[in-house]
């Protein structure tokens, strides 16, 4: 007969019941709490320019004096109405007419225009809005205005930074419901097919979603207190992210539970059995993705800044989750979790099998995998180190330099397409000038060279209220008579400056560096700003951060490594595997994006982002391997342990991966190129990760080197190694006599 442990005899009935509805009754209670929540995080979450500027950049210094010269914080919205043929005079008195209807669309701010086109086929006007208001809601009703109130046959645009933040608020609606909704409709598909079970996707699903809401009442907290920046960006990826870790931290769980359902009848005995097997996997592999997103902290960028602690906290949710909640869930729920496929209780005689080679007991896909790592080892993992190698090939044609505002929305845009049309009627930079702080004493010399620098159509001072003194142009009969002086603040003026590239492109960055290269030998304080000189700046900063975030990230990974596997050559090894992983990953997303899906580029971002995503969660699927590997290596010796531990996280493991790349890939469905990007590169690098790097490449590395993949630790050593110590020995009677073994 089979007996229950005695550790789980001594708990009374009452209490085995007790504190498992007691977690499941609190994470209700959180749920309940956090859950309506969700719909709350567009009032602390903003998807402006300022969500995302470059903390210590010049650009962002000039944001901050432009701030001093004007009483509200204030976007342009460009209106541009298009013709095929040129304006009549009785059309452009139509056009005319508009503009007190914008004004009062506008809150009253003073409208700028119409400014006719040198073809006389356009005009445009340029809408000030608060920036602090409802954006999306004004612009809206600026375009049913321009379209209602239009000559007829007339295009209609509502563009310019004003219109882009628009639409791209738009296209992040998405983030609230679809993105949720597809997400989880993936990793509840992918659970009835590995579980065959209805009750224990369920639970897994529970957990996540409890996750989820604790994370984002955690989220809004820090937000509403004004501790981060939230933004649709950061908003995306905290929901892939719990719901893609809390299922991978489940299912290694629920094997282990399942594992320890056959050694007992006691469910709760069962439970804590799991919990004691996999809360230091769990555990570490939580924490070591909790630092590596926390290191972002040492980004320049607000948006980086933002999605480190934002996703830190999803991942602390999922790891409690998945400790607390769901060992509570299986304690209810015991082998009915499984049902109809419930785990059979093994005879004692079959539960701690003797391993010699490592694949006893072991059928299917991973005693073939097994049997090929331990008959070719060195083959194997020579083999896939080249197969990586290749695909990093890619990573030549990566062209992570930033991407035009108009390409960053994939579906249609009103902005984007106003955009063009001001391109082919006007100086392509109107709308989106470059800022210019300047000295009051040298403001003259400055706007002298401005308007000297090549790529620069038109520059001009602006006096109080941000109207531009216009020198040389004469006033309209009975027209108020122009400002001569301009505002000063601090002893600082603004110059606008035209540019004659559209304000996204790469030939207008290329205007700025001129400029504050030329501006500074006149004043040397000088600062350019705009549209323009933050993106340069975000994509400068962003090139800078992968130098200085990489190294912090693969550090502390390796010390937590090392502490986990009490090892130095190991981690090391697990850290290259890892590293070659993102390497291909990101060469092989690289050809696609260029060759596939013909995207101009990549943010600045991306590779960033790929590489703590990817880094940090590979090191998942080798540490929940390796951890076994470690505790059968213990027991069976290192090569039998190493197969051992293989086949019994084989199937767990890469479901696990499954699951995250699943989840991931739903990004997908936001029309955000760098979302779509950062799908595809930690969906595919994660199932790389899940089926060559931890399949093959790491157990053929560990079984071609042996005990010594422990080095230093005495497992390291092939005398203490259980493996060798089976071996039957040669006969030594001076060492039998002196009584040594």
């Amino acid at each position: 007969m089979n007996k229950t442990p005695q550790s789980s005899a001594r708990v009374p009935f009452w209490l085995r019941w007790l504190i498992p509805v007691l977690l499941v009754v609190t994470w209700l209670a959180i749920a309940g709490i956090g859950g309506p929540t969700f719909g709350r995080l567009s009032e602390v979450s903003s998807n402006d320019q300022a969500s995302f500027l470059p903390a210590g950049a010049e650009a962002t210094e000039a944001q901050d004096w432009q701030a001093k010269f004007r009483a509200s914080n204030q976007i342009p919205a460009v209106i541009v109405v298009e013709s095929d043929s040129a304006f009549t005079p009785a059309q452009l008195g139509e056009a005319a007419a508009l503009k007190g209807k914008l004004e009062a669309v506008g809150g009253g701010s003073t409208v700028v225009g119409p400014i006719p086109s040198e073809d006389a086929k356009a005009v445009q006007f340029v809408v000030p809005i608060e920036s602090a208001g409802e954006v999306k809601a004004v612009v809206k009703e600026l375009r049913e205005v321009v379209q209602a109130s239009a000559p007829a046959g007339m295009q209609t645009f509502v563009t310019g930074p004003a219109g882009l933040t628009a639409d791209l608020v738009s296209a992040f609606a998405g983030i609230d419901g679809i993105l949720l909704l597809v997400a989880l409709g993936a990793v509840f598909l992918i659970l009835l097919i590995v579980y065959r079970s209805l009750l224990l996707p369920i639970a897994v699903l529970f957990t996540s979603v409890f996750a989820l809401c604790a994370a984002i009442l955690l989220v809004f907290g820090m937000a509403k207190l004004g501790w981060i920046q939230l933004n649709g960006q950061s908003q995306g990826i905290l929901s892939i992210l719990v719901i893609g870790a809390a299922t991978d931290y489940a299912l290694l769980y629920v094997a282990r539970f399942r594992e320890a359902l056959t050694h007992t009848t006691n469910r709760t005995a069962a439970a804590l059995t799991a919990w004691k097997a996999a809360w230091e996997p769990i555990v570490a592999s939580g924490a070591t993705v909790i630092i590596a997103l926390l290191c972002l902290l040492f980004s320049d960028l607000n948006s980086n800044k933002a999605l480190g602690p934002v996703a830190a906290a999803g991942i602390l949710c999922s790891l409690i989750a998945a400790l607390t909640l769901l060992p509570a869930m299986m304690a209810l729920l015991g082998r009915a979790a499984f049902w109809p496929f419930r785990p059979k209780l093994l005879p004692e005689t079959e539960r701690e099998p003797e391993y010699v080679t490592g694949l006893e007991g072991q059928k299917g896909l991973w005693r073939a995998t097994g049997s090929l790592v331990s008959r070719r080892p060195r083959t194997v993992w020579i083999a896939s180190v080249l197969l990586l190698l290749v695909a990093s090939t890619g990573l030549l044609q990566l062209k992570a330099n930033g991407v035009p505002q108009t390409d960053v929305i994939l579906t249609a845009s009103n902005a984007v397409d106003g955009q063009d049309a001001l391109a082919r009627h006007f100086d392509a930079g109107s709308g989106s000038p470059a800022v210019i702080v300047a000295q009051e004493a040298k403001a003259q010399e400055v706007l002298a060279k401005t308007k000297a620098t090549d790529g620069v159509g038109d520059a001009y001072l602006l006096a109080e209220g941000g109207v531009p003194i216009m020198t040389g142009a004469p006033a309209a009969p009975g027209a108020p008579a122009a400002p001569t002086a301009p505002a000063v603040r601090d002893g600082k003026v603004l110059i606008n400056a035209t540019l004659n590239y559209a304000a996204d492109s790469n030939e207008a960055e290329n205007v700025v560096v001129a400029l504050r290269q030329e501006l500074k030998k006149t004043d040397d304080g000088a600062l350019v700003g705009g549209v323009t000189a933050t993106a340069l700046d975000t994509n400068t900063t962003a090139q800078r951060d992968l130098v200085t975030i990489i190294p912090v990230v693969l550090a502390v990974i390796l010390i937590i490594l090392m502490l986990l596997l009490r090892s130095v050559l190991a981690p090391v090894l697990l850290v290259a595997s890892v590293v070659l992983s993102y390497a291909a990953a990101m060469g092989v997303s690289a050809f696609v994006f260029n060759n596939v899906f013909r995207f101009p580029g990549a943010d600045a971002t991306v590779p960033l982002f790929g590489f703590v995503f990817l880094v940090a969660l590979g090191v998942d699927y080798n540490i929940f391997l390796m951890s076994r590997v470690r505790e059968e290596s213990i027991k069976h010796g290192t090569r039998p342990g190493n197969l051992r531990g293989l086949g019994v996280t084989g199937g767990v493991i890469t479901s696990a991966g499954v699951v995250l790349a699943a989840t991931f890939a739903a990004l997908s469905v936001i029309p955000i190129m760098f979302l779509v990007q950062l799908a595809f590169i930690v969906a595919f690098g994660v199932l790389l990760d899940t089926i060559l790097v931890r399949s093959l490449l790491v157990p053929a590395l560990a079984y071609d080197i042996g005990p010594r993949i422990w080095w230093p630790s005495k497992l390291g050593r092939p005398d203490t190694d259980a493996a060798a110590r089976a071996q039957p020995a040669a006969p030594q009677p001076e060492a039998a006599k002196a009584g040594i073994r």
